[in-house]
């Protein structure tokens, strides 16, 4: 069995949690609770084939006052960096985890998620942004939490890139 170690990156309130949670038992609660420290669920996936386990670490989300610490990064094969679609401050957020994630663990596969597609009316980041980061080679999904849409898809896409030789 292939065990793959899986991080959830990005400021607080983004939906981390809720897309573990979405992923893991396909619920979602509209309660927030904050993540305090990590916390760590698993689930197997068949890729290409073979079963992989991931190891999934739910960090608590960076603001002003608390930074993520890099040790929670060690042993990584891949990560996500999720990006709150209405509120625009996270991507910068997310680009400075993704800084300090390479400085941490070298180069590994990441997909850049932006959450909340559910709420579209009220995002601030543009479709224009999407596209631009997308040509400048980074992978971006939208998903959704609370409907599960591109969850599953998300969850898979980074398996298989963390399984590439």
């Amino acid at each position: 069995m292939i065990k793959k170690k899986i991080c959830m990156l990005g400021a607080f309130s983004v939906g981390k949690t809720s897309l573990v949670q979405r992923f893991v038992k396909s619920i979602f609660s509209e309660k927030y609770l904050t993540t305090v420290g990590v916390k760590i669920d698993k689930k197997t996936v068949a890729v290409e084939g073979q079963d992989v386990d991931l190891l999934l670490w739910d960090i608590y989300g960076e603001d002003e006052f608390q930074k993520v610490k890099t040790s929670y990064l060690r042993g990584s094969s891949g990560y996500f960096l999720v990006v709150d679609g209405t509120r625009r401050d996270t991507l910068e957020t997310a680009f400075l985890l993704q800084e300090r994630a390479e400085g941490a663990i070298g180069k590994v596969p990441y997909i850049l998620l932006f959450n909340k597609s559910d709420l579209a009316d009220e995002w601030e980041i543009e479709e224009e942004t999407l596209d631009n980061l997308s040509k400048d080679g980074l992978m971006t999904m939208k998903t959704s939490a609370k409907t599960g849409q591109g969850v599953e898809d998300a969850f898979l896409s980074i398996a298989r890139k963390m399984l590439e030789p």
